[in-house]
Parts: structure tokens; sequence; C-alpha cells
């Protein structure tokens, strides 16, 4: 029998990135590949869900999109199982992802999230296409660099730069200043602010 580690279904409105605002069932998988020390999810705290009993929950809910999220989600190994079902009954599917597994290829948008505190972890791209790229900002010389280099190996339609968020503290500031350095003397603006608004709005 199929089993997933949920840490949380919920339905919200998506608070960050190009999709900001939009209604959505989140998925949250426990596990993760990575340790960021300023991880907002208990990814190791989770609860087993068949796949009927996991697709009857999602079903409870009046949004027609879904958020595929964790912990690391490209490390669940049975989600093409779930993916399935959800895309036969017209669900938009979404992902977020650290960007070091293969995402599958039903899923309609990507948005992916390298780290820079693993940088070391990115010299080999295993998903060089999204549809976006948010990138949590951390005040350090290489920071730009990875960046750009970011940018060079992963084609996404818009990048993003977020705030570091430590102890209930945004590094707001920062991280428009690294915004302005990585725009310089460039007539694209390729690299926007995204904030996770959902967390000045008190939503989940």
């Amino acid at each position: 029998m199929i089993e997933f580690r949920i840490v949380e279904i919920f339905e919200s409105l998506q608070g960050e990135g190009y999709n900001t605002g939009m209604p959505a069932v989140f998925i949250r998988f426990a596990g993760c590949n990575l340790n960021c020390a300023w991880c907002d999810t208990n990814f190791r705290q989770f609860t087993r869900f068949t796949l009927d009993t996991l697709l009857a929950k999602v079903n409870e809910y009046n949004s027609k999109n879904i958020i595929i999220t964790g912990g690391e989600p490209t490390m669940v190994k049975a989600l093409p199982q779930l993916l399935v079902p959800l895309k036969n009954a017209g669900y938009f599917i979404a992902i977020e992802s650290n960007g070091l597994g293969k995402v599958d290829p039903l899923i309609d948008y990507i948005a992916l999230s390298p780290k820079f505190c693993y940088q070391s972890r990115y010299q080999k791209i295993v998903q060089p296409t999204a549809n976006e790229v948010r990138i949590v900002a951390e005040n350090h010389a290489d920071f730009i660099p990875f960046c750009q280099y970011i940018e060079t190996q992963i084609h996404a339609k818009r990048y993003y730069l977020s705030p570091c968020e430590k102890d209930g503290a945004f590094n707001m500031f920062e991280t428009i200043e690294l915004l302005g350095k990585i725009n310089k003397d460039r007539f694209d603006n390729k690299w926007l602010l995204s904030v996770q608004s959902h967390k000045f709005a008190n939503i989940d």
C-alpha cells in the first residue's frame, strides 16, 4: 500500500512569487535533503496518508490549484502516483523545490529555490528549467555570483530574491540592497523582489 508522509494539508493563498494571491491547496511533504538554519517548516513531523485518504482530503477543499511543497517533494518516490489522479481530476499542479531533484513532467508550474548556504550542491544542475527561481537573500560576498551562476544554469521566466527571516525579523534592507546590485548596469531588471506576504497577512 502506498503511503505518503505529510506535514500538513491546507487551503490558503499563495504568498510569494509570481502566483501571489492564487487560491490553492497546499500539500506539504515531510523529509528534506537540506537543513537550512532559517527553515520555517518542521519537516520531520508528519502523518501517514494512503493515496485514497490523501485524495479524499484534497477533495474537501474548493480550490482546483495544488501546490506541492515540503520539505523537499522531489524526494517522494511515489509522487507520480499522486499526480496522475490529480491531473485526471483537472487540478493545476505547482511545485516548490530546492532544485536538487528532477521535477516530474506532470507538474504544470515549477518554482525552484536554490539555497546559497548549500551552493556546492548546485555544481551539477539536474533541473535546468523552471517557471520561476526564488533565492533567499544572504548577505555574503559570494551571494551575487551565486545568483548569476544560477541564472546561467537554470532557464526561468522570472527570478526573485526573497528576504530571509530569522527569529521573526526579515533582512529586508539587505535584500533590496542586493537586488539593486544584481540588477546594476542591466536594462532588463531581471531579478525582482518576492516577500512572504502570507506572513504579513497572518495566513498560512
